[in-house]
């Protein structure tokens, strides 16, 4: 008995690391979306879909997966805009029912892009693909995130969660994972490999995922957006709406740890759960202090050229 009660500890626990950008936001055998989120038919469509009439539509609804989305229709500076059914962005895949499957086999996808540890994947699952549809391995390092919230979250003690995770240590650890995504040669050549892929085009319709779709995945289209000439505010309002979408599964996560004992004050991972302007405006603030400016960034951080930038708007915008 001890050890199914364990065993259940350590599922929820590992649950709720999800929400940190290491495992999966909720992991009952399927997820619920907010209410409002309704698959917009240009979602599925071909590249030349019609425009959304709303955020939301670029949403595409799926019982196993909260945050998947078109990248699709977003205007760019000159008055372009980026082709629906190209490139996607999602959190963890390997959830998916029968019917998840069917409506992902309408994307056409010719690659997933995992950017998860192993030690993720073996946790939640990996990803379940629909028919033509190839893994691309990226992981992306988490600097300990896991192991240090894990320990914390599955001691059930207040005090330990508090000292971890409390008076805005959780928010700082965000802050410093963001960081990373500029700092760590690793994760520079993660987030580059998949810009080239891209701009290659072999692999279109292409797909790219962490674990909740919301910070390696949130940094990776931002730096997509603009790569392409999608204006900052535009690539920050993309950002941010994963908090929107994310709203009603990041809630009964806390509502179930608080339920099963686990967490007395599961509001101190609600920085974990989230994105936030700051958090992005950390990894910016260091690649221009790095790098001079966002655009720097792209060519010497990422090792960019023009060609590869010039290829990468060619191949998504009209």
């Amino acid at each position: 008995m001890r050890r199914t009660r364990n065993r259940a500890m350590t599922r929820v626990a590992t649950a709720v690391l999800s929400t940190a950008l290491i495992l999966t936001g909720c992991s009952h055998p399927s997820h619920t979306s907010h209410p409002s989120h309704t698959a917009h038919p240009g979602s599925t469509q071909a590249a030349d879909g019609p425009a959304p009439t709303a955020p939301h539509a670029r949403h595409i609804v799926l019982k196993g997966a909260v945050n998947v989305r078109d990248l699709g229709g977003y205007p760019t500076s000159d008055g372009k805009q980026l082709r629906y059914g190209v490139v996607f962005r999602g959190d963890a895949l390997g959830k998916l029912t029968p019917d998840d499957l069917s409506v992902a086999s309408k994307l056409g996808l010719k690659s997933v892009v995992d950017f998860r540890l192993p030690l993720e994947i073996r946790t939640d699952g990996a990803d379940r693909l629909p028919k033509g549809a190839s893994a691309i391995p990226l992981p992306i390092d988490d600097t300990g995130l896991y192991e240090r919230t894990t320990a914390a979250i599955g001691s059930r003690d207040p005090a330990v969660q508090q000292k971890a995770l409390g008076d805005g240590k959780g928010a700082a650890t965000m802050r410093r994972i963001y960081r990373t995504f500029v700092t760590e040669a690793g994760a520079r050549h993660q987030f580059a490999r998949v810009l080239d892929t891209i701009a290659d085009g072999k692999e279109l319709p292409l797909l790219f995922h962490c674990t909740s779709g919301k910070d390696r995945t949130g940094w990776m289209s931002y730096v997509l957006l603009r790569a392409v000439g999608v204006p900052a505010r535009t690539a920050e309002a993309d950002y941010l709406l994963s908090n929107d979408i994310r709203k009603t599964a990041d809630e009964k996560t806390r509502e179930g740890l608080k339920k099963a004992g686990i967490m007395r004050d599961p509001q101190l991972i609600v920085p974990l759960q989230e994105v936030r302007k700051d958090y992005l405006g950390a990894a910016l603030t260091e690649a221009d202090h790095r790098y001079g400016s966002f655009d720097a960034y792209l060519s010497k951080g990422l090792g960019l050229d023009a060609g590869t930038l010039h290829t990468l708007r060619t191949r998504l915008l009209k």
